[in-house]
């Protein structure tokens, strides 16, 4: 099974040299539950995407330091290559800002919470458990880091989960979309590291929150495979 990665944002070099691109990330969480997959990155904020939409089996697409509701141009291109995939029901997974962007796409909306800032690990309660959702049984933990919140999803999609804070933390249409307002992907040193140098946007009391947070243990593994149990529907 083929995977294509679109990658929603450029990362800093250093950071790179430590943790990798998205697609690296994704790969390794991926790989770990199953090793017969393939992937191919498209950098969208370069214009990247698949010349054919059939090249992939699935596509995902990753988290952003951009919003869904921003007007750069690559932004509306990759809202273009969203309407494309489902039109043709394509398999399409959103992470964070691919959550948010799938569903302004498809005629959701996107806004900055008036609760702030999302960060550490947050608890999702599962509203439905139906398209090849399992493992995942009545709640999950996934790392975080967002302040743009789904506030209203597209008229066909089926609430996942949610949370007080995050009301629409995943959602689903038909068996082809879905997607988490979480990032599996994503390990603790690596949030921490993104923290660290949001500190003083996300405030100290959010901060130190998060940090506290982190004692509970994310289940990367059981949404990655709920992932790609949804994508052999």
């Amino acid at each position: 099974m083929k995977i294509g990665i679109l990658e929603a944002d450029i990362l800093d070099e250093d950071v790179q040299r430590k943790y990798g691109n998205y697609t690296d990330m994704f790969k390794e969480l991926f790989l770990s539950v199953d090793s017969n997959l393939s992937f191919v990155s498209y950098n969208v904020v370069s214009f990247e995407r698949p010349v054919d939409i059939n090249e992939c089996d699935a596509y995902l697409i990753t988290g952003s330091k951009f919003s869904a509701y921003d007007k750069d141009e690559w932004i509306y291109k990759l809202k273009d290559l969203i309407v494309e995939l489902v039109k043709h029901q394509k398999k399409l997974i959103g992470i964070c800002f691919g959550h948010q962007i799938i569903a302004d796409a498809l005629g959701g909306e996107v806004k900055k919470s008036k609760k702030g800032w999302g960060v550490g690990c947050m608890l999702s309660d599962v509203k439905i458990n139906k398209n090849g959702l399992k493992p995942i049984k009545k709640s999950f933990n996934l790392l975080v880091s967002h302040q743009d919140q789904v506030t209203k999803m597209p008229a066909n999609a089926m609430l996942v989960a949610g949370s007080d804070f995050c009301p629409v933390s995943s959602f689903s249409i038909s068996d082809y979309v879905l997607s988490f307002q979480g990032h599996p992907e994503f390990n603790e040193s690596y949030l921490k590291l993104i923290m660290r140098k949001r500190r003083d946007k996300i405030g100290e009391q959010v901060y130190k929150n998060a940090i506290e947070s982190l004692n509970n243990q994310p289940n990367s593994k059981e949404v990655a495979q709920c992932i790609l149990n949804f994508i052999k529907l």
